[in-house]
């Protein structure tokens, strides 16, 4: 009796210690220990669909309407305008002797701008002075042809004869001074030099002769020089095949310089490319400019489109957008606990700390106000 007496007392005990040791080990969460609980997040059939523990964690934010007139900003390249270059050339071949103006000056109309030593000019200024004494000699023969035929001495035909000699000689007079005209001689100075004066105003935006050097007939030969006039300038734009449906002719743009940020120039729009860039998609806008003396060729500027009537769009705080893989989302709710991951194409920023959604969303939607922080709580 007394054995059984121990023996109970003895597994008592026993049960005692092992739920003491329980309790010591941790087993069960202390009362009163105040922690929130993590959240827990889980995987929803599809992968784009979030499960939390804790919903009310993330504040969310409606999207509102937002209107305003679709833009485009690029990029574009200060250009001559074609119609306005002008080559200076010679048609009389030979060596420069002298040049008077440089790359890159303003010159005027009829200014100086070389000169060239021409045997082309000597031989028409040779042609001309025998012109002229064949033209003399057949004048003096007519007048005595005349005198001649009106006291008899002469039949009609020698007259007739002679009057055919004096037109001709004439003509060949016109012929040579025509010649000289075109080579530029100065028919008042007769002379081997031949002066090249500058056919309009402009800037000289090319050389390509030098002192001493050689000056070639048409044939396969580059201009002297070339001439444009900038008051009037082309900016040549890049856009995308995406974009095209923004841009039309006739429309204005504003025109943006790095060197001058607080000046913008309008431009218009007068041509758009029939043929893309085949490697990076994008096909020639081109803005004609008039150019106030602040535009220099080879310049960068940025060209901002305005459509024609305002669009409507969506806009949420810029804090629920979320960048991620070279793509754009916000998180929605989708039920009791859930968040769905959603796509959105955005545009311009809007004041305020706010972006605008151009697709994926509409007005009214709940999204979550900052998207990094859930996003940051689903990686852990």
């Amino acid at each position: 009796m007394r054995r059984m007496l121990l023996l109970e007392i003895s597994l008592a005990s026993a049960s005692v210690a092992f739920l003491a040791g329980c309790n010591a080990k941790g087993g069960g969460v202390e009362a009163g220990s105040g922690s929130p609980p993590a959240p827990v997040v889980e995987h929803e059939g599809d992968s784009s669909n979030y499960k939390v523990e804790h919903p009310e964690q993330f504040t969310l934010a409606t999207a509102a309407k937002y209107t305003a007139v679709p833009q485009l900003s690029t990029t574009g390249v200060v250009s001559p305008d074609v119609s306005r270059n002008v080559p200076v050339i010679s048609l009389a071949s030979g060596r420069v002797v002298e040049i008077r103006a440089r790359l890159g000056d303003q010159v005027t109309k009829g200014q100086l701008l070389m000169r060239v030593q021409s045997n082309d000019i000597a031989s028409a200024f040779s042609d001309y002075q025998h012109a002229l004494a064949d033209e003399k000699l057949a004048t003096a023969q007519l007048d005595r042809a005349k005198i001649l035929y009106e006291k008899g001495a002469i039949a009609l035909k020698d007259l007739e004869v002679a009057e055919d000699i004096e037109a001709k000689a004439k003509v060949d007079v016109a012929t040579a001074r025509e010649h000289l005209n075109v080579l530029g001689a100065d028919m008042d100075h007769p002379s081997a030099l031949v002066d090249i004066f500058a056919p309009v105003s402009g800037v000289i935006t090319e050389q390509n002769v030098t002192n001493a050097a050689g000056v070639k007939t048409l044939d396969n030969s580059p201009n002297l020089f070339t001439i444009s006039d900038l008051s009037n300038v082309w900016i040549i734009c890049d856009v995308y095949e995406n974009d095209l449906p923004n841009v039309h002719v006739g429309e204005f743009a504003d025109i943006h310089l790095a060197a001058y940020p607080n000046r913008v120039l309008k431009g218009r729009i007068d041509n758009i490319g029939a043929v893309l860039d085949p490697n990076i998609r994008t096909a020639k806008v081109r803005i004609q400019v008039d150019n106030p003396g602040i535009l220099r060729i080879g310049m960068f500027v940025t060209a901002i489109f305005h459509g024609q009537s305002s669009v409507t769009y969506v806009s949420v705080p810029a804090a629920a957008i979320l960048h991620l893989h070279d793509r754009d989302w916000v998180y929605v709710p989708a039920g009791e606990r859930q968040f769905r991951r959603v796509e959105v194409q955005t545009g311009e920023m809007i004041p305020g700390n706010a972006q605008e959604v151009r697709s994926g969303i509409q007005p009214g939607d709940r999204v979550v106000a900052n998207a990094l922080v859930l996003e940051n709580t689903l990686e852990q």
